[in-house]
């Protein structure tokens, strides 16, 4: 009997009430044990009891986690721990902690460690270790990482520091003058004027060495050189010569004789190619490369605990696995962890850092974004403006690369503005920019990337941010040559200048306008001496000839000296266009799948071939391009081969989709003055309607599609018409305008409409029209908050019926469900709604969807009335299950339009959905995609036939479900078996693929019949085990089956008559309850795995006198998960210590460990072999599954990483096919993958348009022959 709970304390704090709730929770769930709850939720006992015992705040991981295993609903509790833990936080708040006096953060935030840092730099001792000793044997040395990835850091604080008893050091960042910046380096430490050096440096290359020499003149060891943020040579130095010459310098110094130099250069990965095209960079560079790569968990353990440690604050380890987790595997992190380790230290508890404060600062991804928002919306209105300006100076935009941080002057902000010094100094306190008495510049690229407001300005007009930037050098250089009238703009530049400073005065600094008025007015003056200006550009075009000529012979040579370092620039190039595909598949999903393929072609790693893996992991869209402007409607053809479009452009434009990966314009429809709002075609397919805000309707002959009519004006509207829509029953058309009125029109004859009926009722804009499906009713969604309905099955007779109230904004559209008895509403107060209206007079709501968090623009239904689509301003179209209209359950989100999503229509066939959008595009989506829809409770199992056409799920809802995959892009669910008190987990098919054993957390065994997989038949409970277990097998003759049962042990049944299964033997030795078991292939050895960190072999070759054969150890948690290879040879583990091991059981009696298979953060809950045997798949609850490659046990190596960021990953199954892989996700659903990289290259090009472009090419993939991956 279990001791009763401890009570928690008197009083009303808000930490009490949370955990009195939690009980009250866990009392409603039926009071299970704690130990229950710990299986369920995969946490110990004591982690779930603390939690609801009002101590302490548990971490939010495992809040949600006991509310899920409560089955109580996860959102609400979300936003309640939240509530409480911001209700809780005494004395912390999100704003910093004011330091003590002489306390100081361990953390650093954005900025990078500098050499004072190095006693609070961890984690990158050996790759220290392992440039010192590079550099002690070469005099040249490139450090290459991708932005974030720490090379900064590594080369100040680790590199730097190691050098500094045994040489000199000069670190330096080239900056817009390299040259220059070098030479007030060595100045600074020769005590020499930096003028005299650099007329030196740019005398001869030999003369940087020569510096060098001199300043170790009269001592041992070297001179490091330390250039970081080597590619500003690329972005920053406008001057050719200047960059040739400093590199030239850079060389030369390490290659003389007696060369006293040792050079090390930090480069971004993104500016390798840039390297490549200088011959003599290429030479030094040969065999002088380290590459930065993300760190290890331990070093990551190390680098988040150690410096707080050293300062003397504790650091929960919960803190320390979640950080490692959010950490792992995401590129360019660094920065943004140490952001958010410095948020949680100022929101520390005490002296410990907490999972509690960390969650509060948003994470990693978001503690940026949330420190920068709240910093500038902090800032007055003028101030806002002046930050813009600041941060969009500190920017330097890319060409085909990430755009990068620019140092700037205080001289080019106006400094004389007392505001400036204040956005400064908040800035600088939030450590958003670093301020020194030289200059300032943007802590680090990663606030680029993860401050979506400086995204967008950066976004919202490049152009014109690269003319400014070219304004802004041109001062400069005109300044620094005593404003010489030589440097001024003149022509065209000048005229570009002009035009953008007309529009943005006022981001121009005062220095700039004083150069544009001197521009002006010298290029006023020099229009009276024209010949003097055309002699001038006869030499300049003599020079371009020259320096054309020059420039061929050079490139030629590099090209030639390039070819040496193709393999490892290929390498690095894939890896980045890998990288790039991924994030840019939402957007450009064509283009992204042929760079993934492409890349992988270059170079098949395990990044490239999960980036082609995972091009089709959410549904995969099409884009239609073609108007000029925004698109605000389309409509399908009642066949779904012909689409009409509606746009801003004034125009409605016809498509070919009959094959919907390759639309093809057919015609358009020109007309209308004014924006083209809405379209709609006739039953028959034969005309289009559309509604123009030039105050008319028109109809269209489109019985050619290729060849439309001219447009036919519909009667007379007072104002713009908004919606259109054709009755599917009769030749009827309505109409809805601006002055609240819908209008019906008889269209028998196109040529002449006839207006039968005029409605009114509403008391502003009726913004959309829709017919039931029978044609009898009419819905009007109006901008007075209202959605009326109408009678109108005889249209010259029609009436109102029932009002749509409930919204407190005005509603954009209104959809019917395909039975007529519901009714969809999308609204500018942020939801969507459905009705009941069985009842037309009296409309009862049903369910509401509030998740764009932004105006919902429309609704619309799937054919078979089960799914509806809504669209808004967040950019995203959304799927819901409304199989439980009054509770619907959101979809994962379709993603990728870049603007406000305005209209969603589907196929007949429910397999394509189209959505309209601002972004001046139509999509294409195809449904349902890779996943299968399931219930609101998390997916915990799936198992696929033996003919691999039927796969059975199971989940936490307690059905059992059949799904149709021989069509593994459409799947359809074929029956359900309910019945089940909890859970149903523990599936497995008999070989023959008619009986399905299942186990439920109801404590109940049970075989179906499932011959007729659409009728199964449930044959009742065989077995009810004591405790929660659920694993179960069938033997590969069909004829045993092995359960977990009561007590810590396996039980063995003969189940020759399923109706009547027999007990034959029961297996004991485990010294805890059996979580998984798996047959043999030849049947006569049984393995299992379970609680008690073990995995066990037993001998059943005699099913009624079993007996073990060897103990798998190794493991130090859980062992969750078990499997066999196809031949036997190997059985496989996975574990909650984040681990699966391989195992070669030849001889079951003396098992060996092959291999352990680390890389995934949290527990491996579930191993999967194909059937060929040489893949091994594991799934996670770290949200990924891993492939591996088997073939040889003695070298196991990743193969590719399946990314899903929905939910965590329960359970994984091959296919018999041997390459598709199912995954039961905690949203619920059943995600299929592609394991074959050559399959998933067969679908891309069968999918793909159009084909990726040479320009593209070049874009993304420098420097490599244009091959298009898809003929």
């Amino acid at each position: 009997m279990p001791r009763p709970e401890r009570p928690l304390g008197p009083g009303d704090d808000p930490l009490l009430e949370f955990a009195a709730d939690l009980r009250r929770l866990r009392e409603k769930a039926g009071n299970p044990t704690y130990r229950e709850l710990g299986r369920r939720a995969h946490y110990s006992a004591g982690t779930l009891s603390e939690a609801a015992g009002g101590k302490k705040m548990p971490s939010l991981a495992v809040a949600l986690a006991y509310v899920r295993a409560c089955d109580g609903p996860e959102a609400e509790w979300e936003a309640r721990w939240h509530d409480v833990t911001e209700r809780t936080r005494t004395g912390v708040s999100d704003s910093p902690v004011v330091p003590l006096n002489g306390e100081s953060a361990p953390y650093i935030g954005l900025t990078a460690f500098g050499p004072d840092d190095a006693s609070r730099f961890f984690g990158r001792e050996r790759l220290v270790e392992k440039l010192v000793s590079r550099l002690s044997g070469q005099r040249f040395l490139a450090v290459l990482g991708a932005s974030g990835s720490g090379k900064s850091s590594l080369l100040r604080a680790g590199l730097l520091p190691a050098f500094g008893e045994s040489s000199i050091t000069v670190l330096m960042t080239p900056g817009s003058r390299p040259l220059q910046e070098c030479a007030v380096q060595f100045g600074a430490a020769l005590g020499l004027a930096p003028g005299g050096l650099l007329a030196e440096f740019t005398e001869h290359p030999r003369n940087l060495g020569l510096a060098a020499r001199q300043l170790v003149a009269d001592r041992e060891g070297d001179v490091v050189l330390v250039v970081d943020q080597f590619e500003e040579v690329f972005t920053l130095c406008q001057d050719a010569g200047e960059r040739a010459a400093f590199l030239s310098a850079l060389v030369t110094a390490t290659t003389e004789p007696e060369s006293r130099t040792r050079v090390v250069l930090g480069i971004r990965t993104d500016f390798y190619t840039h390297c490549a095209r200088h011959p003599e960079l290429v030479e030094a560079m040969q065999d002088a490369q380290i590459l930065v790569g993300p760190m290890s968990t331990e070093e990551l353990r190390q680098a988040i605990s150690r410096p707080a440690i050293d300062a003397g604050y504790r650091v929960e380890n919960a803190l320390v696995s979640r950080l490692v987790a959010d950490a792992t595997g995401q590129p360019g992190v660094l920065p943004l962890l140490s952001h958010a380790l410095l948020e949680t230290w100022r929101r520390r508890h005490g002296n410990t850092l907490t999972l509690t404060g960390y969650e509060s600062t948003g994470g990693i991804e978001r503690s940026v974004a949330q420190t920068s928002e709240h910093t500038f919306t902090a800032l007055s209105e003028h101030q806002q403006r002046l930050a813009n300006q600041i941060f969009l100076r500190m920017t330097a935009l890319g060409e085909g690369t990430e755009d990068t941080k620019r140092r700037i002057t205080r001289d080019e902000v106006d400094a004389d503005d007392p505001d400036v010094a204040v956005v400064l100094d908040r800035l600088a306190s939030s450590r958003l920019v670093t301020l020194d008495d030289n200059g300032i510049e943007i802590a680090h690229e990663a606030l680029i990337r993860g401050w979506p407001r400086l995204r967008e300005w950066l976004a919202q007009d490049r152009e014109g941010l690269r003319v400014h930037r070219q304004i802004t050098e041109a001062t400069d250089a005109w300044e620094s040559v005593g404003r010489d009238d030589g440097w001024l703009y003149r022509g065209a530049r000048l005229a570009i200048a002009m035009e953008w400073a007309g529009e943005h005065d006022s981001a121009l600094s005062q220095r700039e306008r004083r150069f544009l008025d001197a521009s002006v007015a010298i290029e006023n003056h020099e229009q009276a001496v024209a010949r003097r200006r055309t002699r001038r550009l006869r030499q300049l075009v003599a020079l371009l000839a020259v320096l054309l000529v020059l420039a061929t012979a050079a490139m030629v040579y590099a090209v030639r000296a390039e070819q040496t370092a193709t393999s490892q620039r290929n390498s690095a190039l894939a890896q980045k266009v890998a990288g790039q595909a991924l994030a840019m598949r939402p957007t450009n999903p064509a283009l992204a799948a042929q760079l993934a393929l492409a890349a992988y072609r270059v170079d098949p790693s395990v990044d490239t071939r999960g980036s082609v893996l995972g091009m089709f992991e959410s549904p995969y869209s099409t884009r239609v391009a073609g108007h000029d402007h925004r698109v605000n409607a389309a409509a399908l053809r009642g066949d779904g081969q012909v689409m009409v479009t509606g746009s801003w452009d004034q125009t409605a434009k016809l498509w070919d989709v009959k094959n919907p990966h390759r639309p093809i314009e057919l015609a358009t429809l020109s007309g209308h003055t004014a924006n083209v709002n809405s379209v709609s075609f006739s039953a028959d397919g034969g005309a289009v309607a559309t509604a123009g805000w030039d105050k008319t309707a028109r109809l269209w002959n489109v019985a050619d599609p290729a060849k439309p009519g001219p447009g036919v004006v519909v009667g007379e509207h007072p104002s713009r018409v908004n919606a259109v829509a054709f009755s599917p029953k009769a030749a009827v058309l309505a109409t809805s305008d601006g002055d609240g009125t819908v209008r019906l029109f008889d269209v028998r004859d196109l040529a002449k409409p006839v207006l039968v009926a005029t409605l009114t009722g509403h008391t502003g804009n009726v913004n959309g029209l829709a017919y039931s499906p029978d044609g009898r009713t009419l819905v009007s969604s109006g901008a007075d908050k209202t959605a009326r309905l109408w009678d109108v099955a005889d249209p010259r007779g029609a009436r109102p019926l029932g009002v749509v109230t409930g919204h407190t904004a005005g509603i954009h559209s209104a959809a019917f469900s395909p039975d007529g008895r519901t009714l969809a509403t999308a609204s500018i107060d942020q939801s969507a709604r459905l009705w009941n209206i069985a009842d037309p007079m009296a409309p009862v709501g049903l369910g509401t969807m509030t998740a764009h968090k932004t105006i919902v623009r429309s609704v619309a239904f799937s054919p078979d009335g089960t799914t509806l689509a809504t669209t808004g301003f967040d950019r995203n179209a959304r799927l819901w299950d409304i199989s439980d209209p009054a509770k619907p359950r959101e979809k994962p989100p379709l993603t990728g339009h870049t603007a406000a999503v305005v209209w969603a229509v589907f196929s007949g066939d429910g397999r394509t959905l189209v959505t309209a959008s601002d972004d001046q595009t139509v999509r294409l989506w195809d449904l349902p995609g890779p996943a299968i829809s399931g219930p609101a409770r998390s997916a915990c199992r799936a198992v696929f036939g033996s003919d691999g056409k039927l796969l059975a799920t199971g989940s936490q809802d307690g059905v059992l479900r059949l799904v149709d995959v021989a069509d593994t892009r459409n799947p359809r669910e074929l029956s359900k078996v309910a019945g089940f008190g909890q859970g149903v987990c523990g599936l497995a098919f008999s070989p023959d693929g008619r009986t399905i054993a299942a186990g439920s957390w109801d404590h109940t065994m049970r075989l179906i019949d499932v011959t007729d997989p659409r009728a199964p038949v449930d044959t009742g409970v065989f077995y009810r085990p004591a405790e929660e277990t659920d694993p179960v097998a069938f033997s590969p003759d069909g004829r045993t089956l092995a359960t977990a049962g009561s007590g810590h042990t396996v039980k063995l049944w003969d189940v020759a008559d399923v109706r009547r299964p027999v007990e034959l033997a029961t297996l004991t030795g485990h010294e805890d309850d059996v979580h998984s078991i798996a047959f043999s292939p030849d049947g006569r050895t049984l393995l299992s795995g379970g609680w008690d960190h073990t995995a066990r072999l037993w001998d059943i070759s005699l099913a009624k006198a079993p007996k073990q054969l060897s103990v798998l150890k190794g493991h130090a948690d859980t062992v969750f998960s078990v499997a066999y290879s196809p031949d036997g040879k190997l059985a496989a583990t996975g574990s909650a210590d984040r681990t699966a091991r391989v195992w070669d059981v030849t001889d079951p009696a003396a098992p060996r460990e092959a291999a352990v298979l680390a890389g995934h953060t949290d527990n491996v809950i579930s191993v999967a072999f194909s059937g060929d045997g040489k893949t091994f798949a594991t799934g996670s609850y770290d949200r990924s599954v891993r492939l591996w490659d088997v073939s040889d046990p003695g070298t196991v190596r990743e193969s590719a990483s399946l990314t899903d960021d929905v939910d965590r990953v329960n359970a994984v199954a091959f296919a018999p096919d041997g390459h598709t892989l199912a995954g039961s996700v905690a949203d619920g659903s059943v995600r299929l993958w592609e394991t074959s990289p050559e399959r998933a290259a067969e679908r891309i090009c069968a999918t793909v348009h159009p084909r990726i472009t040479a320009d593209e090419w070049e874009q993304h993939l420098p420097g490599l022959d244009y091959r298009p991956p898809c003929p």
